[in-house]
């Protein structure tokens, strides 16, 4: 059974469901998987690391630094002789990622939706050419390295690795994290978030979107997130955006409020589990990626939408 290394965040320690789904991307392909945390705590939340064989916590002196816990990542996938290594597609993964592929010489692939053995080795499949084209992904190097994206891969539900060893990071940092700020609110980040519902220009003004946001709170597990239109018009922050340059998206529902569907759009967010599209252009491109589709108008769609919602979470 080939060994992968999968680097896991942990908060309130636990291992977050990110880092899990990683997990469970590299248990469904037959790994063995060895899970590696960092920071305060990271020993008791080893034990949370559903589905890994074992657990190794790094360990050293000072702030949390990219370049020195990659070089102490590279060096337990080569002593473990692991196949491959994942993080999850997060801020953290995505810095340490490219840094860890760096030191073993192989190329790194970002933001992958499906995870599966090759042989000896590994494969990925990813969104090519702003999603418009699947791309299945190998390595001739010793070592296939991956982010995974959010909320597409079965987090791991084993129990947590009966085994848990120390590893110094040894490396010189040259450059460190001196302060982390939490958000000033408990908003759930799109990238993360279940089910997320996003307005576009059709809702015509900032104000109307609090028709969204009541939506996204009668669900009480939805994040708020917008097309580019109505961020470049100021009207929601840029953290919200959906889209080529904003967030890749993939929650289990996905909910388009008056968003015509341009293809910058599209690429954000179409391999997202089910996606609602509520538009009064019957011709609007997000139809065709949508799974249902509502033609009509927004103002008196969502907010029924959003009593049924409520009367449904009542019986529940």
């Amino acid at each position: 059974m080939s060994k992968v290394i999968v680097f896991c965040e942990h908060t309130g320690g636990t291992v977050r469901r990110a880092s899990l789904e990683a997990i469970g991307a590299a248990t469904a392909a037959g790994a063995e998987v060895v899970a590696i945390l960092w920071g305060e705590g990271a020993a008791g939340a080893a034990t949370t690391a559903a589905g890994a064989a074992k657990a190794v916590c790094l360990t050293g002196d000072g702030a949390y630094s990219a370049d020195a816990v990659a070089s102490a990542i590279a060096e337990l996938v080569q002593s473990e002789g692991a196949k491959g290594f994942l993080a999850a597609s997060t801020y953290r993964g995505k810095d340490l990622s490219p840094r860890v592929a760096a030191h073993l010489d192989v190329s790194p692939f970002a933001d992958c939706i499906e995870f599966c053995a090759a042989g000896d080795s590994f494969q990925v499949r990813r969104p090519w050419l702003a999603g418009k084209a699947l791309a299945t992904l190998g390595t001739s190097g010793a070592v296939l390295c991956a982010t995974t994206r959010l909320n597409v891969f079965q987090p791991s539900e084993a129990g947590g690795p009966a085994e848990c060893t120390e590893h110094a990071v040894s490396a010189a940092a040259k450059a460190t994290v001196t302060s982390v700020e939490a958000k000033g609110d408990a908003k759930l980040d799109v990238k993360e978030a279940p089910v997320v519902v996003s307005g576009g220009r059709g809702l015509q003004e900032a104000e109307h979107f609090k028709i969204v946001e009541d939506l996204a709170a009668a669900f009480g597990n939805a994040a708020v997130g917008a097309s580019r239109a109505v961020v470049d018009l100021d009207w929601r922050p840029h953290g919200e955006q959906v889209g080529q340059t904003g967030k890749t998206v993939a929650p289990q529902l996905y909910v388009a409020v008056g968003i015509s569907g341009a293809i910058q759009h599209l690429a954000g967010m179409r391999t997202s589990g089910v996606i609602v599209a509520i538009n009064k252009d019957a011709e609007a491109p997000i139809f065709k990626v949508a799974d249902y589709g509502i033609v009509g108008d927004a103002f008196e769609i969502v907010p029924a939408l959003t009593e049924a919602v409520k009367a449904v979470k009542a019986q529940s």
